[in-house]
């Protein structure tokens, strides 16, 4: 089910959004907001999947709203102004909706987003796929995919929905669940310590009563994961 957000002050535009989209299957209406403030706390608590976002707003653009979101959802813009399409595009949205919004040209919109959501769901298939004797993964941040050395890697830091990649000289902020990299990760490297954090094994300096110690920082450890530790310490 994708969980959706619309923002938009004209209540008629949010209910011609709502009505085109209750057509489609799979597709939930979690909230509906008059302005981008009142989606800021919505965005922070939940994830959505699909913003449908009006540009001519009290307070803040639809535009400088979506760029001032660190890990912004997937977006299509709705207005009635043409004027905003390049500054739209360069945010990387998936589509930009002159209104009045044709059901014929929402229907363009929601395959493509399916056709992005299905190409990004191949490409973690992939990554998944790929055998535990590698030495590097992929992150992606900043609308780029970083490519990171494991032997270079900290430990991993879960932030809700993100986590926090430490590495030897920099951290990297990426959309993922930790669950997913506890699954892919190298169990001969890594382990999991704490429902948040999956440690290098390499790199852990010491170990003590309920933390482990990477780069002079104190990492706790989980009740649930002090027997895969006392493993490791048992194997040594």
């Amino acid at each position: 089910m994708y969980r959706c957000l619309i923002i938009d002050d004209e209540p008629i535009a949010i209910r011609v959004i709502r009505n085109h989209l209750s057509v489609f299957t799979g597709f939930e209406v979690v909230a509906e907001c008059n302005n981008a403030l009142e989606a800021m706390p919505i965005l922070a608590k939940q994830k959505i999947d699909l913003l449908f976002c009006d540009i001519q707003m009290p307070q803040i653009t639809g535009v400088d709203f979506v760029r001032s979101l660190l890990h912004p959802p997937k977006v299509i813009f709705t207005t009635a102004y043409r004027d905003y399409a390049v500054d739209a595009f360069e945010l990387n949205v998936v589509d930009y909706l002159l209104k009045p919004i044709s059901f014929e040209r929402f229907t363009k919109a929601i395959n493509y987003f399916l056709e992005l959501q299905s190409a990004q769901k191949e490409e973690t298939d992939t990554v998944a796929s790929e055998p535990e004797n590698r030495d590097f993964i992929f992150l992606k941040a900043d609308k780029k995919h970083y490519k990171v050395n494991l032997s270079d890697v900290l430990y991993f830091e879960s932030l809700g929905d993100y986590v926090i990649a430490y590495t030897t000289d920099t951290k990297i902020v990426t959309k993922e669940r930790i669950s997913y990299l506890a699954e892919t990760l190298p169990k001969q490297h890594f382990i999991q310590t704490h429902r948040s954090y999956i440690v290098s094994i390499d790199k852990i300096e010491s170990i003590g009563p309920g933390f482990v110690e990477i780069n002079k920082k104190k990492l706790p450890v989980g009740r649930n994961y002090k027997p895969l530790l006392n493993n490791l310490l048992q194997n040594e």
